[in-house]
């Protein structure tokens, strides 16, 4: 009877894991990440912090390894201007990065939307309803599904986006954590996990 309760569990524990995802962000350090730019990224009470540094440039930090199909799960919470965003498929080449951005933005700036960069600029936004999923100043959860050429995209479990695209499809790269320009941002990021698909 022990043997089958301890195999239950072991079960139980690889599902749970294995529906989760690996951890991208260990609460300690940056290891498996990679900084762009002059902007500040640290690790503080096991957050990941991004913060504007005394240049107000664009700042990325980027993971190591390329994603191409994935589920993407974190929690942002966001102070003072709070523009970021997170990349997917994305290669960086400095502080210029060709990919696309899942935004996270202040309140009605379509936080789940879709933007180009160096590109088509904005491809998707969420309908205007769907603004006010956004808690701004407290935790938020993200969630963002890329498989072939769709990417969806959840804000505290509302879908903002559900979008396909042939340009998309064919990219694979990093993804990456931004710090907009301009100054004055910071974001707090924790519980960061990615599936593989």
């Amino acid at each position: 009877m022990k043997k089958i309760s301890l195999v239950a569990i072991l079960l139980s524990i690889a599902l749970t894991s294995c529906q989760s995802g690996k951890e991208l962000f260990n609460g300690e350090n940056l290891d498996g990440w990679k900084i762009h730019g002059t902007e500040k990224w640290y690790v503080e009470d096991g957050l990941l912090i991004s913060e504007s540094g005394p240049d107000k440039e664009y700042g990325y930090l980027a993971t190591d390894n390329n994603y191409k199909n994935f589920e993407l799960n974190l929690e942002f919470k966001q102070e003072a201007d709070g523009n970021s965003g997170v990349f997917i498929r994305s290669e960086i080449e400095g502080t210029k990065i060709a990919g696309w951005q899942v935004e996270v933005a202040p309140p009605n700036l379509h936080t789940g939307g879709i933007y180009e960069s160096y590109g088509r600029g904005w491809l998707i936004k969420p309908d205007q309803e769907k603004e006010d999923a956004l808690k701004y100043g407290e935790w938020n959860k993200l969630k963002i599904k890329v498989k072939g050429d769709q990417v969806t995209s959840w804000l505290n479990g509302v879908e903002m986006v559900d979008f396909s695209d042939e340009k998309i499809g064919e990219a694979n790269g990093k993804i990456a954590l931004q710090i907009h320009d301009g100054g004055g941002i910071k974001v707090y990021w924790k519980n960061i996990t990615v599936k593989e698909l």
